[in-house]
């Protein structure tokens, strides 16, 4: 069991959430391999991460609509979109095993690494090009996104904030929805590790959990003022170097 100052874990929980729940990626890909490095148990930092992650996922898609960067009433086109996603991620968790225990971890690291710098690659070539909605492109690439969970156990979030974009979503509403649909994927995996016996650190999992609730307003409020090709900008940097970075990871780089 590590011991830290809780307000550092409160800080570190709020920083990583903003970024989450402002450009709809960062905080479980940052705050899984941090609190491994300083020393936490994996089963500790999973449970915990997904205790956090529902409470700020949920909280953000909340303050999302609240704030009108997107419709999540039920019924709505984005509510229907974030349905649909849900339940793309929810298959990708369910054939992880059948599918990672065939591929070399090496192969999947550098598959995840260059669909991540494609993907924001065209997002930043196209960030001044407004796409039509299609369904098309959003179920194509939401089963894109439900491999690469099924295969890696992440890559979730950034490909299906991207891929709204590239199927016509706009990048404000894209984050609210991919909120509401990580949220609902957090609460099943958390339901997973509930039935087969597994503890929750629940003094770690409450005080991420302040962190993130503590943030997720002034997220909604950073993606309500800024200007949506600016956000996508922000977007297909930020996807363009998670897979620059993977890459290098995975090839032995520093």
């Amino acid at each position: 069991m590590v011991l830290l100052d809780p307000l550092f874990m409160v800080i570190l929980a709020f920083l990583l959430e903003t970024v989450d729940a402002s450009i709809g990626m960062g905080y479980g890909t940052i705050l899984s391999p941090v609190l491994l490095m300083i020393g936490f148990d994996p089963l500790q930092v999973v449970p915990a991460v997904l205790v956090s992650q529902l409470a700020g996922d949920f909280l953000a898609a909340f303050f999302h609509h609240e704030f009108k960067n997107v419709d999540l009433s039920v019924g709505s086109k984005h509510f229907k979109v974030a349905v649909t996603l849900s339940l793309l991620g929810l298959g990708g968790s369910m054939i992880a095993v059948a599918i990672a225990v065939n591929l070399p971890k090496l192969l999947i690291n550098l598959y995840i690494g260059m669909l991540f710098a494609i993907i924001g690659f065209i997002v930043l070539a196209t960030k001044n090009k407004n796409y039509d909605f299609s369904w098309t492109r959003l179920l194509s690439l939401g089963c894109l996104a439900a491999f690469n969970k099924g295969i890696s156990g992440g890559g979730y979030g950034p490909l299906v904030t991207t891929g709204q974009i590239l199927a016509g979503v706009r990048a404000r509403s894209a984050i609210g929805i991919i909120s509401l649909a990580e949220g609902v994927t957090c609460v099943v995996a958390l339901l997973m590790y509930v039935l087969i016996g597994r503890g929750i650190d629940w003094p770690l999992s409450i005080t991420l959990s302040i962190g993130v609730v503590l943030s997720t307003p002034l997220a909604a409020s950073f993606v309500r003022k800024i200007e949506s090709t600016r956000l996508r900008l922000i977007i297909g940097i930020a996807t363009l170097l998670l897979g620059l970075s993977t890459i290098l990871r995975t090839l032995g780089f520093p």
